[in-house]
C-alpha cells in the first residue's frame, strides 16, 4: 500500500511476471524505463528538497495561532503549507518509483521510509490548521476572502474543512491523532507481510508434470489452467493454504475494522461508513443504490456465469471455472502496437488528448516491461505537480496488458489535465473520481477493436474480455463493499470477528453473487476464505468507487461515441476539475447522478449487449 501522501492508483488485476521474449530483449534498453531525472537529477538533488521540507517545519508551526490576525497571514502560511506538501508530494513520488522499479534495492527503500517520517512530522507541524480554521468561524474566513483575491484558490479546501467542524478535535487532540500516525496500520502492515512474503505456499503437480508453486503470482497464473481437474486442484492448495491462517488473518482484518471504529466514535460519526464517505462528501444513497441495484441486477451476473458454462462446455459451473479465458488470445502486441492501438482509440476525446498522451510516451512516463524484483502489477503515480504523471506497468504483449496502459493512461491523463487546470490546491482528485477516466478508456479501447477486428474470433475475443472486466470491477467490487459494509458494521455495534465468523459472512455474499441456490454455479465452503486474500479491505471502503466509477464511465462513453453534443466537452470538464468540488457534484455536474439507478442500469445494459454479441456469434457457429 502507498503512503498516505502519495495520489497513486493502483489497477487491481495482477499481471504476470514473466514477460514475453520481446520483454526480456528490451527490459533494460533506457526507452522502456522511467526517466525519474524529471524529477531529481540524483539523489542529492532529492536530499536538498527533504532538507528544504524539514526547514519548512518551523516556520509552519509559527503560524499556530496567527492564522486569524489579517487575511495576508493567513494567505502567507496557507501558501507555505501547500508549497510544502507539493514539495513532500514529489519527493513521495521519487522514492516510490525508485523503490518499485527494484524492490530488493536498499536506495528506494530508505527514502521511502525517510519521506514516510517526514510527512508524519509535516502532518505534526500542521494540525492545528483545521482546528484554527474552525475557531475562526465561517463569517471572518468569508471576510479574508472578499478582502484577498488571493485567497480564492484555497475557497473549496476552506469550505470543507469549515464542513467538516463537527468531527475536527481541538489543537490539542489533532496533535494527538497525527502522532499516532506512524502506528496505525499495523494489521494491514502484518497482512502485507504473512500474505505476500511469510505464507509458507503450497506446489502442486499438474496433469501434465508441471511443478506449480501457488504463490500470489503462481495462483493467478495457475487458476486459469484449461484442465478442469487442475483448476480444482489450484483452488484447493490456495485456498486451503490461507485457510491454515485464517485465525491469523482474522486478527489482522479485525484489528483493522477496530481501528476505523475508534476513528469514527472519536471524530463523532456514527458509524465507519458515515465517516470514510464523508471524507469526500459522498451521499450515502450512492453506497446504498450501488449495492441496491447490484443485487436487484444479479440475473445479468447469473446470465453471464451460464454463458460461461456454455462456452467452456461444463454442465455445473464451479468457483474454479470462473478464470479460464472464455476464448483463447494467441496474438502479442508488441509495445509499440500496444501505444498506437490505444492512441486510435482515445480519438474521440479529441486530438489535445491524443497530443499529450503522445507526448508522454515520448518522454518516458512509462516503466513499460517486467523485471526481476520490479514491483507487480500496474499503477499511476501523479503526486508530482510540477512535473508529470510516472506510470509503471509490466507489459507482458497480451490484450490485457493493451487494456492495462489504457486503464493507467487514463489516470495519468486525468492528472496531467487536472494540474494543468488548476492550482495545487484544488488539483488532487479523489478515487471516486479517478477510475472514471481508466474505465472509459478501457470502453474506446474496446469499441476500437471491435471496428478493426478481422473476424468472429477476434470478435469474441475481445468481447469476452470486456465481459470478464465488467463482472471483475463492478460485480465483484460491489460484492466487495456489500461484505465491508455488514463486516464494518458488526464491529460499529460492538460485536467481535473471528476468521472463522468473518469466512461465514463472506461465503453467504458470495453465494448470493453466484447464484449457488439458483443452481447457476455452486461455491465451496472452504473457498470462502479468499476474504483474507484481498488486500483492498484494509483500505477500508476503497473498493465500491472501481464499481460506482465503471458504471459512470459507461455512460459517459456511451454519450462520447454516439457524439452527443457536448458530451466531451464535459467528460473533459471533469477531469479538468480536479479535486475543486466534492467528487459526486463533480460527476453529477457532468452528467450522471451516482445516487440514482441509470448509470447502474447502463452498466447492466451494457453488458447484456456484450453477451448478445457473443451469443449471436455462437449462434452462427452452431453452438
Amino acid at each position: 500500500m502507498k503512503t498516505s501522501h502519495a495520489l497513486s492508483f493502483a489497477f487491481t488485476a495482477l499481471l504476470a511476471v514473466a514477460g514475453t521474449a520481446h520483454a526480456a530483449a528490451d527490459q533494460e534498453d533506457p526507452r522502456y524505463r522511467l526517466n525519474l531525472a524529471d524529477l531529481y537529477a540524483d539523489t542529492a538533488a532529492w536530499n536538498a528538497d527533504a532538507k528544504k521540507v524539514e526547514d519548512a517545519l518551523p516556520e509552519l508551526s509559527g503560524c499556530r495561532g496567527h492564522l486569524g490576525e489579517t487575511a495576508a497571514r493567513l494567505e502567507s502560511c496557507l501558501d507555505l503549507q501547500s508549497d510544502t506538501t507539493k514539495r513532500l508530494l514529489r519527493l513521495v513520488v521519487y522514492a516510490s518509483q525508485l523503490h518499485d522499479e527494484d524492490t530488493g534495492a536498499t536506495l528506494g527503500l530508505e527514502l521511502s521510509q525517510r519521506v514516510q517520517v517526514l510527512g508524519t512530522k509535516l502532518g505534526e507541524a500542521t494540525a492545528f490548521v483545521r482546528p484554527e480554521i474552525l475557531q475562526l468561524g465561517k463569517a471572518k474566513i468569508d471576510a479574508f476572502f472578499a478582502e484577498d483575491p488571493k485567497l480564492a484558490i484555497y475557497r473549496h479546501p476552506m469550505d470543507d474543512i469549515l464542513r467538516a467542524a463537527p468531527h475536527t478535535l481541538d489543537t490539542e487532540g489533532e496533535n494527538l491523532i497525527a502522532a499516532f500516525d506512524l502506528s496505525s496500520g499495523a494489521g494491514g502492515e502484518a497482512y502485507e507481510i504473512l500474505s505476500n512474503a511469510d505464507m509458507p505456499w503450497p506446489t502442486i503437480t499438474l496433469s501434465d508434470g508441471t511443478k506449480a508453486k501457488l504463490d500470489q503470482a503462481g495462483y493467478t497464473r495457475y487458476r486459469e489452467v484449461a484442465n478442469r481437474a487442475d483448476r480444482k486442484k489450484v483452488f484447493d492448495a490456495f485456498w486451503g493454504a490461507f485457510h491454515e491462517f485464517e485465525r491469523t488473518f482474522g486478527v489482522t482484518f479485525y484489528s483493522n475494522l477496530k481501528e476505523d471504529t475508534v476513528h469514527a466514535k472519536v471524530r463523532h460519526y456514527p458509524d465507519s461508513l458515515h465517516r470514510a464517505l464523508d471524507r469526500n462528501n459522498v451521499p450515502e444513497a450512492v453506497y446504498d443504490t450501488l449495492i441496491a441495484q447490484t443485487r436487484a441486477n444479479l440475473p445479468t451476473l447469473y446470465r453471464y456465469f451460464r454463458l460461461r458454462a456454455r462456452m467452456l462446455g461444463v454442465k455445473e459451473m464451479r468457483y474454479y471455472d470462473i478464470y479460464p479465458p472464455l476464448v483463447k488470445g494467441e496474438r502479442e502486441y508488441p509495445i509499440e502496437e500496444g501505444e498506437k492501438l490505444m492512441l486510435d482509440a482515445v480519438k474521440p476525446l479529441g486530438a489535445d488528448y491524443v497530443k499529450a498522451m503522445r507526448e508522454g510516451l515520448e518522454h518516458r512516463w512509462m516503466d513499460v516491461y517486467p523485471r526481476p524484483r520490479k514491483l507487480s502489477g500496474a499503477h499511476m503515480a501523479g503526486s508530482a505537480y510540477d512535473v508529470h504523471p510516472y506510470l509503471l506497468i509490466n507489459y507482458t504483449g497480451n490484450y490485457e496488458s493493451v487494456s492495462t496502459i489504457a486503464h493507467e493512461w487514463g489516470h495519468a491523463m486525468h492528472t496531467y489535465l487536472a494540474d494543468r487546470a488548476q492550482p495545487f490546491p484544488t488539483s488532487r482528485y479523489p478515487i471516486f473520481v479517478a477510475e472514471i477516466a481508466s474505465t472509459l478508456n478501457e470502453a474506446l479501447l474496446l469499441d476500437h477493436m471491435l471496428k478493426i477486428a478481422k473476424d468472429d474470433d477476434e470478435r469474441l475475443y475481445y468481447l469476452g474480455s470486456a465481459l470478464e472486466g465488467l463482472r471483475g470491477t463492478f460485480f465483484r467490487q460491489a460484492m466487495f463493499a456489500e461484505f465491508e459494509r455488514d463486516v464494518h458494521a458488526r464491529v460499529d455495534r460492538g460485536e467481535s470477528l473471528t476468521g472463522e465468523k468473518i469466512t461465514q459472512i463472506y461465503d453467504r455474499i458470495l453465494k448470493d453473487y453466484s447464484g449457488d441456490a439458483q443452481g447457476v454455479m455452486k461455491i465451496d465452503d472452504k473457498y470462502a476464505v479468499e476474504w483474507a486474500y484481498i488486500p483492498h479491505f484494509y483500505n477500508s471502503f476503497y473498493v465500491y468507487q472501481y464499481a460506482t466509477s465503471i458504471a459512470a464511465s459507461s455512460l459517459f462513453a456511451e454519450a462520447i461515441l454516439e457524439g452527443k453534443p457536448g458530451a466531451r466537452e464535459r467528460y473533459l470538464g471533469l477531469l479538468k476539475a480536479g479535486g475543486s468540488d466534492y467528487p459526486y457534484e463533480l460527476v453529477k455536474r457532468a452528467g450522471v447522478d451516482l445516487a440514482t439507478p441509470a448509470p447502474y442500469q447502463a452498466l447492466v445494459a451494457r453488458m447484456n449487449s456484450i453477451m448478445d454479441q457473443i451469443e449471436a456469434i455462437l449462434a452462427r457457429r452452431g453452438r
